[in-house]
């Protein structure tokens, strides 16, 4: 991490060139502009850099869509500010003579933008510390090798990758050990751009890792989530080799972004445990859960943003499909772990193409209506959840679009404008699916139908 004074004395004897100005987008992407390092002391520093504000009404292929009411056509596609966070300034080891920093985007007259996902975080930390609480936050991202680079795969249709492993390595060493140098690389780049990176293991599916970060206060583990995904990915190309983070990729196990939560009074103290309690859960805690739980269908689509996302809750895959919470049970969507500070709720339900900054803020609003209703934790599942009868996650888009938009909770929470927003984005990704004709369709129809 770099103060602006260490960034400037590095621009002066030439070590930095170049710093990325950036923001999170709707998909979850690392969106900005690079500047020249002497332009960004001597104005963008102090008066942030435009741009486009269809960068966060666009679908996954930067195509402008209809149905936004922060930017079309009619409003002439105006300019964002993107202000910069001096607090997320850092070096990206990986890309020389360059610097970061994360920026918060508002409109020309100095009004937030509601819709950026960043804001919606904001919101959601301020609603914590009115309350005399602070969210920590750790996310735990999954995601595929493939010896393919990223333009091979893409001239190859993603049809016959070749994964970095042969078979199942959860935990293994040998065969991971082929990707040691990709991974080496990832994990060094992140600690050189300030990331405390707790270690890397294998998971189920082939070429299939998890590279693990310590966790921090919400938005620095949100920021960071996003500089890390966007990392790897150009710390991949640079091996020549791809990855992938979407939530499924073929019938095997699929990518998970498990979601480790849990609040402290402003002072340090650990709200969420009780020591008098016998599940040393403290009664904040049990009805921060309870929220959630009473929440996780209406908000799901804050945790399963895309199509692909609904093909990753199968039943005994490790991914949850009941609306259940345990001590220590991964059959559940929310898993209780840890003790005094390191108390905290797993929320298993997103995968890796999520938004974190959406996902965190879900769990924090209906963490909040937990704790301000009073609501009363059920009974900890016992046993095997997928096969318990509890209620489920919904398994579409279509559905959790439906209940997202039927969701007082989320209103209050978000406001009008962020919930129209995003499910506009939905109803763009459904409709550009229903049009389009798969691979599926042509093996099963083309000759036997």
């Amino acid at each position: 991490m770099l103060s602006q004074t260490e960034l400037e004395s590095l621009i002066a004897a030439g070590d930095i060139d170049t710093v990325i100005v950036a923001f999170c987008d709707m998909q979850g992407r690392l969106t900005g502009k690079r500047v020249a390092a002497r332009l960004f002391v001597e104005d963008i520093a102090a008066h942030g850099a435009e741009c486009c504000n269809y960068l966060l009404a666009v679908d996954v292929d930067m195509n402008t869509v209809d149905g936004y009411a922060m930017s079309s056509w009619e409003t002439g596609y105006g300019d964002m500010v993107m202000t910069p966070d001096f607090s997320t300034l850092r070096l990206l080891p990986w890309l020389p003579g360059t610097a970061l920093v994360m920026a918060d985007l508002s409109w020309t007259n100095g009004n937030p933008v509601t819709q950026a996902p960043r804001s919606i975080l904001n919101k959601q930390i301020a609603r914590l510390a009115d309350k005399g609480l602070v969210p920590y936050v750790g996310t735990e991202l999954e995601f595929i090798v493939f010896d393919d680079s990223f333009r091979e795969a893409w001239a190859a249709g993603y049809r016959g990758l070749t994964p970095a492993t042969d078979y199942n390595v959860d935990y293994a060493m040998l065969a991971s050990t082929r990707m040691e140098p990709l991974l080496r690389d990832i994990r060094l780049g992140m600690d050189g751009a300030g990331m405390y990176c707790e270690g890397v293991k294998g998971e189920c599916n082939f070429g299939q890792q998890e590279i693990a970060f310590r966790y921090d206060h919400a938005r620095v583990t949100c920021d960071n989530h996003t500089i890390y995904k966007n990392g790897a990915k150009e710390i991949a190309d640079q091996h020549g080799k791809s990855l992938t983070f979407m939530a499924k990729f073929d019938e095997r196990e699929g990518n998970s972004c498990h979601i480790h939560i849990s609040l402290r009074g402003d002072d340090g103290g650990a709200v969420f445990a009780d020591s008098d309690a016998p599940d040393g859960m403290s009664a904040m805690f049990r009805s921060f859960i309870a929220g959630q739980l009473a929440t996780l269908r209406e908000m799901t689509l804050f945790y399963a943003p895309n199509i692909n996302s609904y093909k990753r809750f199968v039943e005994g895959s490790f991914a949850p499909t009941a609306i259940a919470w345990g001590m220590d049970n991964r059959t559940c969507a929310m898993r209780v772990v840890g003790h005094g500070h390191g108390m905290r709720v797993e929320c298993r339900a997103p995968g890796g193409d999520v938004n974190q900054y959406l996902a965190v803020s879900a769990l924090i609003a209906g963490g909040l209506h937990g704790i301000e209703q009073g609501l009363e934790l059920s009974d900890a599942m016992v046993g095997n959840a997928y096969t318990s009868g509890a209620e489920c996650l919904p398994t579409t888009l279509t559905e959790a679009a439906e209940l997202f938009g039927k969701s007082t909770v989320a209103r209050e929470a978000f406001g009008e404008e962020v919930v129209e927003h995003y499910l506009n984005n939905a109803a763009i990704e459904l409709s550009a699916f229903n049009a389009a004709v798969t691979d599926w369709e042509r093996v099963r129809g083309f000759e036997r139908l």
